[in-house]
């Protein structure tokens, strides 16, 4: 299954949260907390049961519930709210829900925090897709950086687009690629070093200049569908670390 379709299929599973007995502006509330996520808010009112709680669902499945007060407390210290670790039951269950219109920040914050949990896995590997060589050039000495950590490998695939020839070789092993589906996502995934409980990845196609369409996700399966389309897809580099067809920061 290629990115594009990795991101259709997540599309498709559009997931539910119902509030039950929700005081006055609280659906509202919800529907603007998240208004960039493929997710229904509906209401509704029950004799039985307390007030302003909410279950989240897939089709006939129940995921979770929990307090409304819990899900638009505000969460400190965290952009854009992506560390596992900050969320309540209810919102571990929303990795793997599309997330719309991201911008080039948002992107950005979210890829330090898979690039963070490999930097403190230090081992395995990780993939990253920077669209263009212009944009891996940006960000070339934290991968670098990122490649000098312990046992870590890192892989880094980009559009050819006139900025092959980086200043000196490096460190990551580097795939070239003109596929529309590498031009046009943005992805970064960690294989976890081998333990299923770190892999992570943040997966999303610009559908419009500067605007993603994606999801990240924690589940071991999924990383591994990303990791496996990248690895068995894109052909081995040469071992000197540069494309085989030369690449960014290839000599």
């Amino acid at each position: 299954m290629g990115l594009f379709e990795l991101i259709a299929a997540v599309d498709a599973e559009e997931k539910t949260l119902t509030v039950f007995n929700p005081e006055a502006g609280v659906a509202t509330a919800l529907r603007e907390h998240f208004a960039d996520r493929n997710l229904t808010i509906e209401r509704t009112e029950s004799d039985a049961g307390p007030r302003n709680y909410a279950v989240l669902s897939r089709g006939d499945d129940f995921l979770a519930a929990i307090d409304v007060s819990d899900v638009l407390e505000p969460t400190q210290g965290v952009t854009p709210d992506f560390t596992p670790e900050t969320y309540e039951t209810v919102l571990d269950e929303l990795d793997e829900t599309l997330f719309t219109s991201y911008d080039t920040e948002r992107m950005v914050a979210a890829s330090k925090e898979i690039e963070d949990r490999a930097w403190r896995g230090a081992a395995g590997e990780l993939h990253a897709g920077f669209q263009t060589c212009a944009r891996f050039a940006s960000q070339a000495s934290v991968y670098e950086h990122l490649a000098d950590r312990g046992d870590l490998d890192i892989y880094v695939y980009a559009h050819p687009d006139g900025r092959e020839e980086l200043d000196g070789p490096t460190k990551a092993t580097l795939h070239l690629s003109t596929a529309t589906e590498i031009h046009d996502s943005w992805f970064v995934a960690y294989d976890g070093g081998g333990v299923d409980a770190m892999k992570c990845a943040l997966l999303a196609e610009e559908r419009r200049p500067g605007s993603f369409y994606g999801f990240w996700t924690y589940d071991p399966d999924t990383v591994d569908d990303v990791l496996d389309h990248l690895r068995t897809t894109y052909a081995a580099p040469e071992a000197d670390g540069t494309a085989a067809d030369g690449g960014c920061g290839g000599t």
